[in-house]
């Protein structure tokens, strides 16, 4: 990880890791889709008598909030991934963007509507899986915390909830984002259909027969290593909610 960092950083400069960063930071409709849809759904499911939310609710919850979320949020994720791979096409004389506006506007008149949502499927199956993995631990592990343990509900136990958040989030979702990325960055028609891969299924198939089944885990480091993301993440979000009014999540 920290070689392809320093070849990166080499061959197209610094501040070409935070390639995509701007419609990243556009990403921030996905968060404030999947939280309020988690929690609605919290809500129509029910909880427990004891307060707490059943494991399988908290799956189906937060695999449905996260799909929904990474949907509406899919044009943002495909520019984010075409401009990560900026740097190395201008290092061949390729360039294909000029900044996020031109990717949206060049994407939207090769392919319309339907050209933004391109590989919305394996990002959406993707963040399923992660949801699962970050969203549905972090409830689970934080309210067996403080049912179970001598824990109450502060940043100590929001901390212990999010690290496993987010070891639990890298584990399944390093796989699913291997054939997301793949998918998103195969070259395409004049109708945007995939030349490499028919499908997500078929990009996983072609994967492990070609490279093996721990090449689905390529970059699992550098994913997990984002713990700290979910971190400050769930401890602002926490401090928001009492700040305003709102009980803990």
């Amino acid at each position: 990880m920290l070689r392809t960092a320093a070849g990166i950083m080499q061959e197209e400069g610094l501040t070409s890791l935070w390639q995509g960063a701007t419609p990243a930071v556009y990403h921030i409709v996905y968060s404030g889709v999947r939280m309020v849809t988690y929690e609605h759904l919290r809500d129509v499911l029910g909880r427990a008598e004891d307060g707490s939310f059943p494991f399988w609710k908290a799956v189906v919850g937060g695999m449905c909030a996260r799909a929904i979320g990474q949907f509406f949020a899919s044009p943002t994720d495909l520019v984010k991934v075409q401009m990560q791979m900026e740097g190395r096409r201008k290092l061949e004389g390729k360039p294909l963007w000029f900044g996020v506006h031109h990717a949206f506007m060049k994407i939207l008149s090769e392919g319309g509507v339907r050209g933004l949502w391109a590989g919305w499927v394996p990002n959406v199956q993707r963040a399923a899986v992660v949801n699962m993995g970050d969203l549905t631990t972090y409830d689970s592990v934080k309210h067996f915390l403080l049912l179970n343990t001598p824990l109450v509900d502060n940043g100590v136990t929001h901390s212990v909830a999010s690290g496993c958040s987010g070891l639990v989030a890298a584990v399944l979702g390093t796989p699913a984002d291997v054939v997301k990325t793949q998918v998103m960055n195969q070259p395409r028609d004049k109708q945007g259909r995939g030349l490499l891969y028919k499908s997500s299924t078929d990009c996983l198939t072609q994967t492990v027969q070609g490279e093996g089944f721990m090449s689905l885990y390529k970059g699992f480091i550098p994913t997990w290593m984002m713990a700290p993301w979910s971190l400050v993440f769930w401890l602002t979000y926490e401090q928001i909610r009492r700040i305003c009014g709102v009980s803990s999540f």
